[in-house]
């Protein structure tokens, strides 16, 4: 397969992610709206054939990406034949085309058109429906939003698009995680490693192995899936990337797994992390890097001279799995990958080792909080049911604030499992972690591990009600959710 790329002013990305490669359209360009397609597709996941939900662009392949100053105009059209809506994650829209069922638009019919145009904020973001079974179902895309700075960088860009697999439907999936029969109302809805992996119960494809923390079980991995993607394929066929000799690359990786947490090994070449969610930090120098679920990483990679092949590696967290991709020079051999590592990778970040290095390199205003929260991060395996404040979606309570109003919320994870907590509409700063304050990164997404605390502050947006909530999928789909209600 091939792949398009320059060193100036262009994205490189693979083929499998995009049918393909994705290419900004032209400056300046915007007589007529972008089209997106929800629709089907069929994919080759080692040897087999599998139905998945696609994002489809008007040429054909996943994602889009537009240029600096370009406005988000797109027509998307439903060519499923069930209801859909798309969420634009970490944009912040008008709240009437953010992209949640009935806050405050339907979900989008069969065959249905909506129109979206908005100012987008440059960065690495994706985006996805925002109904659990069908984001499980691969109904997901990247989203980059180029600024000056790229278009005036002497680098390739390259996009790493993560997923996680399995062939039974989403919704028996569903049913073996949470022990249902049915899935009706689901609709809506570098760190120290930790001890090696325990031993647990199997039921069908879930997993009730964790790892040890203070002399408790964390639960990392809910459910093993069939495949580990990255690009759309595994380590039986990973997507080979033409880069130049000696060239600069800004990597660009999006978790769009419905349940996995990654580390991002660049093996072979360090790596400087530069931005999060699509955000720009003070950089961090490193080789292995944690994104948890809906979360994004830029990492800067300078790769050294010569024909050479430099694999880059999404390794699943307290498991041995891994996918990727291939960063090859002209003339380089590319030597197959195994899809298992020889031991289980650690536990993501859980003394939040990684959150506490970010800093921002546009923080916030300095200015008091006029109102301050406490959620509460509750739930179990046996019975699987996840809260916030102990209640689940519609049951819930709104955390409530006013437009303009400097607002902290402290997530208090006191459950087993780690949540990554996203808020809808706004863009948030990480301000604590414990007892512990700092100006941490700006971001859409904090991942809270089991038994730990982290603080975000904000400034409330437009007078609207926006979804908060936990991004690991089946907790979603169980009821982890609450609503950030603004008032005017």
């Amino acid at each position: 397969m091939t792949t398009t790329f320059s060193r100036r002013g262009f994205l490189a990305t693979s083929a499998a992610l995009a049918g393909v490669s994705l290419a900004p359209m032209a400056a300046f360009a915007q007589a007529a709206p972008l089209t997106l397609r929800a629709t089907r597709q069929t994919l080759d996941i080692d040897g087999r054939a599998a139905s998945v939900f696609r994002l489809v662009n008007g040429a054909g392949g996943s994602g889009l990406v537009l240029n600096p100053g370009e406005r988000f105009r797109v027509d998307l059209t439903n060519e499923l034949d069930v209801e859909t809506i798309i969420h634009w994650h970490g944009q912040i829209p008008p709240n009437v085309q953010d992209g949640v069922p009935d806050m405050p638009m339907p979900m989008l019919k069969p065959g249905e058109v909506r129109s979206y145009d908005y100012a987008p904020m440059p960065g690495t973001f994706w985006m996805h429906s925002h109904v659990p079974v069908q984001e499980m179902a691969m109904l997901a895309a990247p989203l980059i939003v180029r600024s000056a700075a790229d278009a005036a960088a002497d680098r390739q860009e390259v996009v790493m698009f993560l997923h996680d697999f399995s062939f039974k439907s989403a919704e028996e999936v569903l049913a073996e995680i949470t022990g249902t029969a049915h899935t009706e109302g689901m609709a809506h809805a570098e760190a120290a490693p930790a001890a090696p992996s325990m031993g647990g119960m199997a039921m069908g494809g879930m997993n009730m192995g964790g790892m040890a923390m203070g002399g408790m079980a964390m639960d990392l991995n809910d459910y093993d899936f069939d495949a580990y993607l990255a690009n759309d394929r595994t380590f039986d066929d990973p997507e080979v990337v033409a880069v130049e000799n000696g060239g600069r690359v800004r990597l660009r990786v999006i978790n769009a797994a419905a349940a996995t947490v990654f580390w991002i090994d660049t093996g072979a070449v360090a790596g400087r992390l530069v931005a999060v969610d699509g955000h720009q930090i003070q950089p961090v120098t490193g080789r292995r890097f944690g994104v948890a679920m809906a979360q994004r990483l830029d990492i800067e990679l300078d790769l050294p001279p010569g024909a050479t092949a430099f694999p880059v590696l999404a390794l699943r967290e307290g498991a041995r799995e891994r996918t990727g991709i291939i960063l090859a020079a002209p003339g380089a051999t590319v030597s197959k990958l195994a899809s298992l590592s020889d031991a289980a990778h650690p536990a993501f970040d859980p003394d939040l080792a990684q959150e506490s290095s970010l800093r921002a390199a546009n923080p916030l205003a300095i200015r008091p909080a006029e109102r301050m929260e406490m959620l509460m991060l509750s739930g179990s395996m046996q019975p699987y049911v996840w809260t916030i404040n102990g209640q689940t979606w519609g049951n819930h309570q709104p955390i409530a604030a006013k437009s303009g109003q400097r607002v902290e919320l402290m997530f208090h994870n006191m459950s087993m499992m780690g949540h990554p907590m996203h808020l809808h509409g706004h863009v948030f700063q990480v301000v604590g972690i414990g007892n512990r304050r700092f100006a941490g990164a700006m971001r859409d997404t904090v991942y809270v591990p089991p038994m730990a605390s982290v603080t975000i502050a904000l400034d409330a947006g437009e007078a609207a009600r926006w979804m908060l909530h936990c991004h690991h999928m089946p907790h979603l789909a169980s009821g982890m959710m609450t609503e950030f209600a603004v008032g005017a």
